[in-house]
């Protein structure tokens, strides 16, 4: 293996330099090389296997679109599959490794695909996987999924960090080239917010890679010039290493920051990547252009590479493609490659250009063939010559390097993304974005070229932008260039006469020349049909490189201009996202925030076991000395709350407060059953519907004014309530006049239960409580503690017992609940938890989430007389429809054991006595169960087929899972207190 570092000139640091290793080899790099550039240089030539054919790929791009360069990096929970070699900065003890090979780069047993390739044409898929059928799962499925990828991902945990942010700006610049510098300058000196944002470690663009100068200044010079400027300015962050991914409604754009990617040891302090979603009023897009392959004969073979990417390893990297090259073009750009080559030192054997008026190219000594094409290029695992087709005749040139000008294509991506279209350009010979709004293309992404028109591009496009936002811009003078090639828009090369060899269009997923001529021809000539079925544009780099190739190709065999044939969908993402910087903090404990309510620490203090409960951390149970088992504690707490008083917390509740002049109308019509008429110190329980009639939840309502009622919704259903009152207040009634607020965090809640609660509450509330006074379902505003504090006080009961809900502001709920437990000592108060509360809820037969599952109606719960009969609410029409009033709807109904001893599971299902364990013979199933210390045995509510007529019925509660039968009876829901005596005592 020889070196291919040029002695002298390059970006790079030779006095770092970098070990690693590829495939396990030992080489060396310098700081500012990319793994690309540092294999080219160690003359690493092949890189990768395609995916279909496993041939031999090298380098054939320097930027985002490439295709073939694809290679694992990293070890452990590190490793990344599928990273671009030409996006990764070298950096001491990089471990790089090849894929999609076995058992060697080298030596891959897949190539044999190769000798199949007659076989594994375009929708070979579709047409050797339908028969014979039953192969599918047995063959045909595990063998694809085991050929599926390239790369493989770790098993092992991630031990990096990640984040996510917000930035605001008046102006985004994608792209840091002279168009994007140009754009950033003219707003930073306008005073204007501004972020720029570049996918590559240096900002520059092709102003790293050209030997132009700018007003006297080499390129790398002029743009390290204008980001010393930008940096003095306050208002402008410049992002580099982060690609702007996608574009999205109100004008906010995600990007992606590559912060650690460049290190071998990231910061544990810091985030290996950062996820910004960036609000800007105007944006201008600076993305330049991607140079387009041409699609010859193996063009494929490592040594083969876009003439702009030859020309960055050149003049950046100081690499030399090789030690003798070829130049194959189809515009003026080649001939600027050429002439880099020749200073270099490197051989140039020949520039073959397809054009027939091609001009001479000063001080260029290399050999011009005019109005040729390279028809094939020849080797294995890398390039050894090329057949170049003139004048009917074919020569073959010894070459080791061979470039491609094809032509540009605009990186219009993210002006695509939401809907607007590509319009095909005949003068420039390529696709371009339409006018969009809040969005500027500027210099090569608008189809413009030379670094002078780029420029002017940058400050034109930026200038209008600010003028809009009412900014007072200055145009920048226009740097004075020479030495720049500016290369005219040349017809595009669709099809090269004379080709032999495969000729590919999309590089990693070996679609050819044939494949899409094949796919014309079997009627799938439609751009989005062409693409599925020969593959084209799904692979990693999306097509970037061969979808308006394919595009042209289609066009050509269906006798229509690439214009008729359109493009595809542009969506996000633009290049590969992880699902670290997706996720970002959100994972392992963090993956969702956790609530606490205000009297955690209360239960803490006193012993409680918490579980989680959505967002919440819940006090379960509160074990106490000589308590092995959680069900002793449950059942010491429920026989409490049934004999003498205890305090549960509740705060977790939703609680929404809804004011305004039509508060009362807008419930009424939320709610099926009536609110209109609540009078105010009143709290009534309602039920609310979906649209398509089934209930959505439940919950209390209390009007505490004329103008003002206070919601409490299931704790798991808060936001989702929330959500669909700001709808209905919005779109479906925007005309009534009310404000909702959420207040959940506001409040500390805890529900006091049992019949000694009265003279518990009476020591600390400062009004009457007697049931006179104070009567059932009364809701006011009260003053604590001789009037140093004030509260909410809701005579309401989840228990079944004698109970109130004291709500007071969430900073004293701790002090209060201590309070409450020193008045209730002499009367034996005691903390419970939810698993207590769920017993004392279905011992008196009250539904939670377990019952409204989403397919129940109110009559099927018992709450039929609860529709109101008004002229509107949400649900009203769709509750009529006849399966929801059929007869044989499962009801709620209570489930106790024959056997008292005996015990069922929720999920069980109920069949008739004698009825055979099958699903045929389903009744129901249980919803809810729990041991009451109460009725002494097991306890549940089911839903039944017309479970409200069968209570005495002895069934079979079965559980198919377990191998469980139990026998039970239908009873009332209801177990204790049927006829409310202690609600009202």
């Amino acid at each position: 293996m020889s070196s291919y570092r040029l002695p002298s000139g390059g970006l790079v640091d030779r006095a770092a330099s970098l070990a690693f290793t590829f495939d396990g080899k030992p080489m060396q790099g310098f700081a500012g090389d990319t793994l690309a550039s540092a294999l080219l240089a160690n003359g690493q030539r092949l890189v990768g296997r395609s995916f279909k054919y496993h041939r031999p790929r090298g380098v054939l791009t320097a930027g985002a679109a490439e295709p073939n360069a694809l290679v694992t990096i990293g070890t452990g929970g590190r490793t990344e599959p599928n990273t671009r070699a030409t996006m990764q900065e070298l950096y001491a003890g990089l471990e790089a490794t090849s894929q999609n090979r076995w058992p060697s780069l080298a030596f891959d047993v897949g190539a044999v695909n190769g000798l199949l390739s007659p076989f594994l044409g375009a929708g070979f898929y579709y047409k050797t996987f339908m028969w014979p059928a039953g192969l599918w799962e047995k063959l045909y499925e595990p063998f694809i999924r085991k050929a599926a990828g390239l790369g493989r991902a770790t098993y092992e945990a991630d031990p990096d960090s990640y984040e996510k942010c917000w930035a605001h700006c008046d102006l985004l610049v994608v792209g840091a080239g002279v168009t994007g510098l140009a754009a950033a300058l003219t707003a930073a000196r306008s005073g204007a917010r501004v972020i720029v944002a570049d996918e590559h470690a240096r900002a520059g663009g092709d102003l790293l890679s050209t030997t132009a100068t700018l007003d006297g200044l080499a390129g790398p010079a002029y743009a390290d010039a204008m980001l010393r400027e930008l940096a003095s300015h306050p208002e402008v962050q410049v992002l580099p290493r982060a690609t702007v991914f996608g574009w999205y409604d109100g004008g906010v754009f995600g990007a992606v920051e590559r912060v650690q990617k460049h290190v071998a040891a990231p910061d544990p302090r810091r985030p290996v990547e950062r996820l910004w979603r960036i609000a800007a009023r105007r944006a201008v897009l600076a993305t330049g252009a991607e140079e387009r392959p041409l699609v010859f004969g193996g063009n494929d073979i490592p040594g083969v590479m876009t003439a702009g990417a030859m020309r960055t390893y050149l003049n950046r990297h100081a690499v030399a493609p090789g030690r003798r090259a070829a130049v194959f073009t189809t515009n003026d750009s080649g001939y600027a490659l050429a002439g880099d080559l020749e200073r270099a030192g490197v051989e140039v054997a020949a520039v073959i250009d397809s054009r027939p008026d091609a001009l001479a190219f000063p001080g260029l000594r290399a050999r011009v063939i005019r109005e040729a094409v390279v028809s094939d290029a020849h080797g294995g695992r890398e390039i050894q010559a090329v057949d170049v087709w003139a004048d009917g005749k074919r020569e073959r040139i010894a070459v080791d390097s061979l470039a491609m000008a094809g032509g540009f294509n605009p990186v219009i991506a993210l002006a695509c993304q939401r809907g607007a279209k590509p319009r095909w350009s005949d003068a420039h010979g390529a696709f371009l974005a339409p006018d969009v709004d809040g969005l500027s293309l500027a210099g090569a992404a608008a189809g413009v070229t030379g670094l002078a028109a780029c420029f002017e591009s940058g400050v034109r496009q930026a200038s209008a932008a600010l003028s809009d936002l009412g900014f007072r811009p200055t145009p920048l003078a226009t740097p004075v260039v020479e030495g720049d090639v500016v290369p005219a828009p040349a017809p595009p090369l669709w099809m090269i006469p004379g080709v032999k060899g495969k000729a590919f269009v999309d590089y990693q997923n070996d679609v050819h020349r044939a494949d899409l001529d094949l796919a014309v021809r079997e009627g799938y000539g439609h751009v989005e049909l062409a693409k599925r079925y020969t593959t084209n544009g799904m692979a990693t780099d999306q097509g970037k490189l061969s979808n308006v190739n394919a595009i042209g190709l289609l066009a050509k065999a269906r006798g229509v201009s690439p214009g008729e044939v359109g493009t595809t969908t542009f969506r996000p993402f633009y290049t590969p996202v992880s699902f670290g910087a997706l996720t970002g903090a959100h994972h392992g404990k963090h993956f969702q925030p956790v609530r606490k309510s205000p009297l955690h620490d209360w239960a803490a203090r006193r012993g409680a076991v918490f579980v989680e409960t959505g967002l919440w951390y819940r006090s379960s149970w509160f074990p106490r000395d000589g308590e092995t088992t959680w069900r002793q504690s449950v059942d010491r707490e429920v026989l409490n709350v049934r004999a003498n008083v205890g305090l549960c917390d509740v705060s977790m509740l939703g609680k929404i407060e809804v004011c305004g002049p039509d508060a009362a109308e807008f419930l009424n019509r939320v709610y099926c059953n009536g609110f209109a008429k609540l009078p105010v110190g009143k709290a009534r329980y309602g039920l609310m519907l979906r649209e398509d009639g089934f209930i959505y939840d439940d919950g209390t309502t209390s009007r505490l004014a004329e103008d003002r009622y206070f919601m409490t919704t299931t704790t798991a259903y808060a936001a989702g309530v929330m959500t669909h009152l700001e709808f209905c207040a919005q779109a479906l009634w925007p005309e009534l006049d009310v404000r909702l607020a959420s207040v959940t965090d506001q409040w500390a809640q805890m529900a006091v239960a049992g019949p000694k609660v009265r003279e518990v509450l009476q020591r600390v509330v400062d009004e009457d409580l007697s049931n006179a006074a104070f009567p059932y379902l009364a809701a006011r505003d009260v003053s604590l503690f001789g009037g140093r504090l004030r509260g909410r006080l809701f005579r309401i009961s989840f228990s079944g017992e004698l109970a109130y809900e004291l709500a007071v502001p969430a900073d004293y709920g701790e002090s209060v609940a201590d309070a409450l437990m020193q008045a209730g000592e002499p009367f034996g108060i005691q903390p419970y938890g939810v698993e207590a509360l769920g017993v004392l809820r279905i011992e008196k037969g009250h539904v939670t989430h377990n019952e409204i599952n989403g397919t129940v109606v109110p009559a099927d719960l018992g709450f039929a007389r609860m529709v109101a009969d008004k002229p509107d609410f949400v649900g009203k029409r769709m509750l009529s429809r006849e399966a929801l009033v059929a007869p044989g709807r499962p009801q709620l109904v209570g489930l106790v054991p024959l056997d008292p001893a005996a015990s069922f599971r929720t999920g069980s299902h109920v069949l008739s006595k004698g009825a055979a364990a099958t699903l045929e013979n389903d009744q129901g199933y249980v919803t809810s169960t729990a041991f009451s210390p109460h009725v002494g045995s097991t306890i549940g509510l089911a839903l039944v087929k017309n479970g409200a007529s069968r209570h005495g019925e002895e069934v079979l509660v079965w559980n198919g899972l377990r191998n469980e039968m139990t026998t039970a009876r239908l009873t009332s829901p209801v177990f204790v207190d049927p006829a409310n005596e202690k609600l009202h005592a």
